[in-house]
């Protein structure tokens, strides 16, 4: 079996090599695994970046769009050229630590649930500005409200799950839409999202965060049309 690790890149020359090498550095016993980068018309070194990590890491499968269009766009595509049953999507920022996808893996392998989530704020505390705490708190209960979910943490970026979940599934979104987008087709469908606690370590838009207030607004929107549509 395989695991598919998609990462979508914008402009982290910073960050790149050094959460490619914690990938890389994950003990996944034989467990097979290809880490997909997918660069979305990055406009610093992030090309060179990626170069001289496929020197390192033969394995990695790299993708460049020639135009910046969104973390969805460059999700869908690496999802597109993905061959592993088990598909998860790595951020390439440093905020979440890859040694915690062996606490996905286990209850996925174990077919506790077809869906695993690893929530930032099951059993912790994190230290989260008020706005980005309130605006996280709110999309996950409206959530809840309209999918009858029970999710902690619906904007994780850690999501694991089969292949097979996305058979029926035809994402449109383009930009952070994709963290509401397929967690509605998830729980429209009747697939249990099972949650499970792991570490963050949030960065701030002076140090690179990418998301604003207009991708709050994008994600209520979704999470409507995707329910009644």
């Amino acid at each position: 079996m395989k695991l598919s690790i998609i990462i979508p890149v914008y402009n982290e020359e910073k960050s790149l090599e050094e959460i490619v090498n914690r990938v890389f550095s994950v003990d996944f016993g034989d467990l097979d695994k290809e880490i997909i980068i997918s660069n979305d018309g990055s406009s610093d070194k992030t090309f060179d970046v990626i170069q001289k990590l496929q020197s390192k890491y033969p394995e990695i499968i790299p993708y460049h769009s020639p135009i910046n269009l969104g973390k969805g766009a460059a999700v869908r595509q690496g999802l597109a050229i993905s061959t592993g049953e088990i598909l998860t999507i790595q951020d390439a920022d440093l905020e979440l630590d890859p040694h915690d996808y062996l606490q996905l893996l286990t209850p996925l392998l174990n077919h506790e649930a077809n869906v695993i989530y690893g929530s930032r704020f099951l059993h912790s505390k994190v230290k989260l500005n008020r706005t980005s705490r309130l605006a996280n708190s709110f999309l996950t209960f409206l959530t809840n409200t309209l999918y009858g979910s029970h999710l902690t943490d619906m904007e994780t970026a850690y999501k694991m799950f089969f292949r097979e979940m996305m058979n029926d599934i035809r994402l449109r979104c383009v930009r952070f839409d994709f963290e509401p987008e397929i967690t509605a087709n998830f729980l429209k469908r009747g697939y249990k999202i099972l949650e499970v606690p792991i570490s963050y370590r949030p960065r701030t838009i002076q140090a690179g965060k990418k998301i604003s207030w207009i991708d709050g607004y994008e994600a209520i929107y979704t999470l409507i049309r995707c329910r009644f549509s």
